[in-house]
């Protein structure tokens, strides 16, 4: 299949006709192509299509039944019969009525090739960039982040189910590509063990037959292996996908020792030190099904998956005023997503701030305030942030962990007076450092400074400073301290706290996208195509809201129920 680019179409006129006379006020997809005209070009898709072949569908339609598709959370076959049956939707992609739509497999190829040619951002860029035209997005304005977690379209497996499964998946799919291969390769037994699917199978309960059983697998799957490796084995054999996670699972899951007669030990990896060691929880793979997810746990919410991170702008309302050209039959500019990253679970937010910083810039939407909450900063990144794009980056920073802080009595580090041009800290007996050092901690520049011994052991209020012989402190780098100080000084104040209280409304934003695009749980399996989900679920969410801004409409406000609408005051 190729793709030729292709103007974008028309509205034919008994199309247009039809769709006024169903829909007289119009509707979210009349209102697309009415207020935005042309979002995507046939020409960006280029890269995800070949140019040899029968010509396909417009890549343009596809993005835009798509992101129609994320709106009402359909299936791919709902959405194929939305395009065939509804006349709004021919309109919005300017189809005649008896056009007869394609088959529902057309969406999942489309969606295969956005991935491949490394387009998973096209839906959402797309429309900001058109956004931007309407002045409806712009750039030195406030925006706010958070994440929530994503559960992947697989099922929890303990490490028995997962060995067991994970063979019986290869060998499925080596029956399907090599059928008369794999027939010289195992025995009728193999079919008794793995014919099933491993939550079919009553496992055994006791230690000692589960212990034996996972040896089973173990063997087994390091035979496939070795068969697949074998010199007359077909060469293509180690390229399919379940072949692949066999051999990643059983590195991270058993050991194969070799002894001086040649016999094969194999041994089931367990935690150090007793044990061979075995991958920490990030890098652990939890299903032969998708390679990508993992386990994770932020604060009481344990789960299997993905974290997806929404930016969002979050200006305040423009006041009316007597020459402004705002239309007041609209309502206020909408919140509109800016970015969508979606990273593995275990990825911890902090790690995400500097590179939604660079997309925002790269994009020319780089705000001028960043309300993030607890998980996303440091003082560094607060340093970063001014200094590379010129952000300032709202955020609580986590209080000083001294011992003397966490206690809640004695001298902190904030009780000593620190002078980098001099390279000496003062404590607050008065007393000056008697060194300062340079190091690397973790990663991190520090510079540990030190009292004298003489000064600290005679001092009447040691033991409000230090259980040791003398203090230290360590201290990060100036423009990191200056930093940290200004900010830990400013978030105390009403004004500061005024301005942070806006970051909330992000949870809104996060419960908007799972409850109306279902993007709690991943749709698709791999990193790939949840980061595509996640970024035309964002475009929808957009395209909604502006439908509430182009209809006058404010978005639907927090329901209560009668139960917590009962004045409890009166009882008393």
């Amino acid at each position: 299949m190729s793709m030729r680019p292709r103007p974008w179409p028309e509205v034919p006129e008994l199309t247009a006709r039809m769709a006024r006379a169903a829909v007289r006020k119009g509707n979210l997809a009349t209102r697309i192509r009415d207020e935005l005209g042309q979002v995507y070009e046939d020409a960006r898709f280029t890269e995800a299509f070949g140019v040899r072949g029968r010509p396909g569908i417009s890549p343009a339609q596809l993005m835009i039944v798509s992101v129609l598709q994320f709106a009402e959370d359909l299936t791919d076959r709902q959405a194929a019969e939305a395009v065939r049956d509804r006349i709004t939707w021919k309109y919005a992609l300017g189809l005649e009525l008896d056009d007869p739509g394609f088959d529902a497999s057309v969406l999942s190829e489309f969606r295969a090739r956005l991935v491949d040619g490394d387009l998973t951002r096209l839906a959402l860029d797309a429309l900001l960039q058109r956004l931007a035209e309407l002045k409806l997005v712009k750039a030195n304005g406030r925006q706010r982040t958070d994440s929530t977690h994503v559960l992947a379209a697989i099922r929890g497996l303990h490490r028995l189910e997962l060995a067991g499964e994970t063979v019986r998946a290869a060998l499925e799919a080596l029956s399907a590509a090599a059928p008369d291969w794999l027939a010289t390769v195992i025995d009728s037994s193999w079919v008794d063990v793995y014919g099933q699917r491993v939550d079919n199978l009553r496992l055994p309960t006791s230690k000692t037959r589960r212990d034996e059983l996972m040896i089973r697998y173990g063997r087994d799957g390091y035979h496939l292996l070795d068969a697949v490796h074998h010199p007359g084995a077909p060469p293509w054999l180690v390229q399919i996908p379940a072949v692949q996670a066999l051999r990643l699972i059983w590195i991270q899951q058993f050991h194969l020792d070799i002894d001086g007669a040649g016999r094969r030990e194999v041994r089931r990896r367990d935690p150090a030190p007793n044990g061979d060691g075995v991958p920490p929880v990030r890098d652990k793979i939890c299903s032969p099904y998708d390679l990508h997810a993992r386990y994770a746990i932020k604060r009481d919410t344990r789960w299997r998956g993905y974290k997806v991170h929404f930016t969002e702008t979050c200006d305040p309302p423009e006041p009316a005023t007597s020459g402004s050209d705002h239309d007041p039959r609209r309502g206020d500019h909408p919140n509109l997503i800016t970015n969508v990253a979606t990273t593995t679970a275990a990825v911890a937010d902090t790690t995400m701030t500097t590179p939604i910083h660079q997309h925002l810039t790269g994009k020319g939407l780089t705000p001028a305030e960043h309300l993030v909450d607890s998980g996303y900063p440091s003082a560094q990144l607060i340093v970063t942030a001014a200094r590379d794009h010129g952000i300032t980056l709202i955020t609580p920073l986590p209080a000083d962990n001294s011992a003397q802080a966490r206690a809640g009595h004695g001298y902190d580090r904030s009780a000593f007076t620190v002078d980098f041009d001099t390279r000496h800290s003062t404590c607050p007996q008065g007393h000056t450092s008697s060194s300062w050092t340079p190091t690397r901690t973790r990663g991190t520049d520090t510079i540990i400074v030190a009292w004298p011994l003489t000064a600290c052991r005679p001092c009447p209020v040691r033991e409000l400073c230090t259980t040791g012989d003398r203090r230290k402190i360590g201290l990060p780098p100036r423009d990191t301290h200056e930093a940290l100080t200004t900010a830990r000084t400013l978030q105390k104040t009403s004004d500061w706290k005024t301005r942070y209280r806006t970051r909330a409304g992000i949870e809104g934003t996060i419960r908007q996208a799972t409850h109306v695009t279902g993007i709690r749980t991943a749709r698709y399996r791999g990193l790939p195509k949840t980061s595509l989900e996640h970024n035309i679920a964002a475009t929808a969410i957009n395209i909604i809201r502006l439908d509430h801004y182009w209809t006058g409409q404010p978005l639907d406000r927090t329901r209560t129920t009668h139960l917590q609408r009962l004045d409890f005051t009166l009882a008393a």
